[in-house]
């Protein structure tokens, strides 16, 4: 490769004194030089090209850097260890345009999220593609506009940390609420978990958006989550396996816990909804209500449940490192002091008020 004449003065001259508007000058020569050859270069051509720009970027101003992030940004080949340096800018202006840039690495995009500033991460939150390693960070440590950016965002993918996480923020934030809603993916403990806390406002909204599948929810915690489920293929194909373990006797505490500990959520309200004899609807609402868990816990001590599987329950689609200690010890001293009998009486209750709404609707 040779260079032209003219940028060798000028790289000579920029190098030899301390005029920053020289060295940036020089640093858009060279980038325009890249612009033009981009996609003809070897690697051996990019390493130069990224040590001549890591030699001048860090020593213009910002009204320059930007410039130069933008014009590098949209590159596919661009050099890639002055496209982190850039990144890791403080100025939103510099690093904005590389945090969209194909070329960042994702371990760089992760640590970025994790040590830069809000504005940092809403640029990284609009990138066409979120890896949930990606989007766990951004919605540990993002702001309301952050965790509404990556909600949004259709190219993103989440954790089952990040659903639980998205389905807890909604709680106290109604934007983000509808942003969830209208994510196809969402899995349906989340999504009848969103469904249930949301209030009647929000619900309203829910409506507006995404009518269709409001009414799935309204029937899944409402009516006949059972039909519902025969319309689904994984719902079936739960139901269908866990029907069969019912009859040949084989449902028992310890599958419970496997299906639990699983995080399978149709398999666990199934199973409930057989061992205590309930609406699927009633066991579900039962189980996204965790926050208040004494409905859970009387339907376990009702059925001879343990502990271990009890407390799996109660884990289910819940963040482990969001519950504290003090919690899951006062459910377990409610669990202990709980009476089987008084556990059996309150759960044949549950059966005559679910019997008698049933009796009236039909009415």
């Amino acid at each position: 490769m040779t260079w032209p004449p003219s940028l060798i003065d000028e790289l000579e001259q920029a190098f030899s004194n301390g005029d920053i508007g020289r060295r940036a000058k020089a640093l858009r020569l060279v980038a325009d030089l890249f612009s033009i050859g981009s996609g003809q270069f070897s690697n051996e051509h990019i390493e130069l090209f990224d040590q001549i720009m890591q030699s001048i970027v860090g020593k213009i101003d910002i009204s320059a850097r930007a410039a130069f992030s933008k014009c590098l940004s949209s590159l596919p080949d661009a050099p890639g260890g002055v496209i982190r340096l850039l990144a890791f800018d403080d100025a939103i202006e510099v690093a904005g345009p590389v945090l969209q840039s194909a070329r960042i690495e994702q371990a760089d995009l992760v640590l970025n999220a994790q040590t830069m500033s809000q504005p940092h991460l809403l640029a990284i939150s609009e990138r066409a593609v979120l890896p949930e390693q990606v989007t766990d960070v951004l919605l540990e440590r993002g702001d309301p506009a952050v965790a509404r950016s990556t909600a949004r965002n259709a190219g993103a993918v989440f954790s089952d940390n990040g659903y639980a996480t998205l389905v807890e923020r909604s709680r106290h934030d109604d934007d983000l609420a509808l942003s969830v809603w209208g994510r196809p993916e969402l899995p349906r403990l989340n999504l009848v978990k969103l469904f249930v806390e949301a209030s009647g406002a929000v619900q309203e909204l829910f409506e507006a958006q995404a009518p269709r599948q409001l009414l799935i929810v309204r029937e899944l915690v409402a009516r006949a989550s059972t039909e519902l489920l025969k319309q689904c293929r994984t719902g079936s194909d739960a139901l269908t396996h866990v029907t069969e373990l019912h009859r040949g006797g084989a449902l028992h505490d310890e599958r419970l816990m496997e299906f639990a500990e699983l995080g399978d959520f149709d398999r666990t309200a199934i199973a409930m909804s057989l061992m205590c004899d309930l609406p699927i609807e009633l066991v579900e609402q039962v189980l996204v209500r965790n926050v208040n868990p004494e409905q859970l816990l009387v339907l376990a001590k009702a059925t001879n449940l343990t502990w271990r599987t009890t407390k799996a329950i109660l884990m289910l689609g819940a963040r482990p490192d969001r519950v504290e200690a003090s919690e899951m010890e006062r459910a377990f001293a409610t669990f202990t002091r709980l009476q089987v009998k008084t556990a059996m009486a309150a759960m044949q209750f549950y059966r005559l008020r679910e019997r008698a709404k049933l009796s009236s609707g039909a009415a």
